[in-house]
C-alpha cells in the first residue's frame, strides 16, 4: 500500500498520521512533507498505527527527521508504533533514540510538559484556549491575544482541545460558535474545563476588526476568576 499522510494541529504540536509503508519508493514524501512542516512548526508526532512494513532506507529517513526537528529545537515523537515496527526498532537499538508514547495524548502531553516551565515563565496574561472550525477568526484571535500579552492556544476542533486542556490547563476558553455542531463534544468539553469559558456570537467574524477587538479584550479583562459562560454580545 503507497503511504498516505494526514496531518493535524493540536496547539504547537503537529501530528501526521501515516497509513502504509515507510519504504525505499514512498520515503521522499514523508520527508518532503516534514521538511515543509518544519518552516514554521518543530514539534512533530507521527503517529504509526497504520504502517505495516518498514526497511532500512525508511528507518534511515526517520532517524534524519528526527534530526532534523531537533535542529529546529522541536522534537520527532513517535506513538501508536505497531509491533511490525517495534521489532524493527529492537532489533536496530533504536527504541532508546526515539521518544515513543502508546497514544496521540501521551505524546502530545509530552511535549507541553517539556514546554511547561518556561512557557509560564514567558506569558504575562492569562493561557488562552481558543477553538473554532475558521482558521482566519484563529489567526486573528492568536495574533490579537498575543500583542495584548496573552498565551495563546488554538485548536479547530473539540476532542483535540480536550487534549490541551489536560496539557496546559488554560485560564481561559473561546469558543466559536461553528462548534454548536456537536452538543455532545461541547458538554464534554465546558465539563473538563475548570475555566471561564467566553462564547463568541455567530456575528463575531463579521464585526468590524477594531470593535470585535475591544469588545473581546474588554470581556477577558473582566474575567478575575471563573464562572459561568458568557456570550459575546
Amino acid at each position: 500500500m503507497p503511504l498516505s499522510l494526514k496531518t493535524r494541529e493540536v496547539g504547537k504540536v503537529t501530528i501526521v498520521s501515516c497509513s502504509g509503508r515507510i519504504a525505499s519508493g514512498e520515503t521522499d514524501v514523508l520527508h518532503a512533507h516534514i521538511v515543509d512542516l518544519l518552516r514554521d512548526r518543530s514539534d512533530i508526532v507521527l503517529h504509526l498505527g497504520e504502517v505495516n512494513f518498514v526497511d532500512s532506507n525508511g528507518l534511515g529517513m526517520l532517524v534524519r527527521l528526527m534530526t532534523s526537528t531537533r535542529s529546529a529545537r522541536g522534537d520527532l515523537k513517535l506513538c501508536q508504533v505497531p509491533e511490525v515496527v517495534h521489532k524493527v526498532l529492537k532489533i536496530t537499538s533504536l527504541t532508546t533514540l526515539f521518544d515513543i508514547h502508546d497514544t496521540e495524548e501521551n505524546a502530545v502531553l509530552a511535549f507541553y510538559r517539556r514546554q511547561a516551565t518556561p512557557a509560564r515563565a514567558a506569558q504575562t496574561g492569562h493561557s488562552v484556549l481558543c477553538i473554532d472550525s475558521s482558521a482566519n477568526v484563529l489567526a486573528y484571535l492568536r495574533e490579537l491575544l498575543s500583542r495584548a500579552g496573552y498565551h495563546v492556544l488554538t485548536n479547530n476542533n473539540l476532542r483535540d482541545a480536550m487534549i490541551l486542556l489536560r496539557a496546559t490547563r488554560p485560564g481561559l476558553a473561546i469558543l466559536g460558535p461553528s462548534l454548536k455542531g456537536a452538543p455532545g463534544a461541547e458538554q464534554a468539553f465546558r465539563s473538563a474545563c475548570s475555566a471561564p469559558v467566553l462564547e463568541l456570537g455567530e456575528e463575531f467574524s463579521t464585526l468590524e476588526a477594531g470593535q470585535a477587538a475591544s469588545e473581546l479584550l474588554e470581556k477577558i479583562r473582566a474575567l478575575s476568576s471563573p464562572g459561568p459562560t458568557q456570550p459575546l454580545t
